[in-house]
């Protein structure tokens, strides 16, 4: 595969995984190479200015993290919004060049068909049937901005408060089993013949 070279990639077009979806809802293909600023300032201006009520967030191969990022901050943007989530596996399409052809003879391409991992996941401002797979309740935007501040206040002075205390019981309890343990070491039987004299 030295002599070729990748030319071009496509994917398999195939219909959203979710059933009565809105007719204004938003679709968002995530692809490796797009910036996250971009795809979320236009589906925030979807959602805020242009009043959409669902919008869908999709990516394949190394695009699924990016994907699930742009999900998260919409999440903690908007609040309250329904999710389901769709694992599936799509088919890429890669077209390869052949950069060494024999003299005279027509270039050649080869074609890879590639299986993915991909994920889709629906936002919805409107409730959704949360029976079927892979649904995620909202989360309202203001327990978790509580929930995050307590968590970042309480975090330094309860960690402190915990670390003191900690350390001399988790001592004596290694000392109390290392004298547990030492007699029954493999460093003979005269430890272990000690054992009764030390009891009598």
């Amino acid at each position: 595969m030295e002599n070729f070279r990748k030319v071009r990639t496509s994917e398999e077009e195939s219909p959203l995984p979710f059933p009565n979806l809105s007719p204004d809802v938003v679709e968002m293909k995530v692809k490796e190479g797009s910036k996250i600023r971009n795809l979320m300032n236009f589906a925030m201006a979807q959602m805020e200015l242009k009043g959409s009520r669902q919008i869908v967030f999709s990516g394949c191969g190394r695009a699924v993290t990016k994907t699930i990022t742009c999900v998260e901050i919409m999440k903690r943007k908007l609040g309250g919004l329904h999710q389901v989530t769709q694992v599936r596996y799509k088919t890429l399409l890669e077209v390869w060049e052949n950069q060494d052809p024999l003299p005279g003879a027509p270039a050649q391409n080869l074609t890879v068909h590639k299986n993915v991992p991909s994920i889709c996941i629906l936002l919805s401002r409107d409730p959704l049937d949360p029976n079927q797979t892979g649904y995620q309740p909202p989360e309202p935007r203001h327990e978790l901005g509580t929930h995050l501040n307590e968590a970042e206040d309480t975090s330094s002075s309860s960690t402190k408060g915990l670390k003191r205390p900690l350390p001399p019981p988790h001592e004596e309890l290694l000392t109390k089993k290392l004298q547990v343990e030492v007699p029954d070491g493999s460093r003979g039987s005269g430890t272990t013949n000690c054992q009764p004299d030390f009891h009598h």
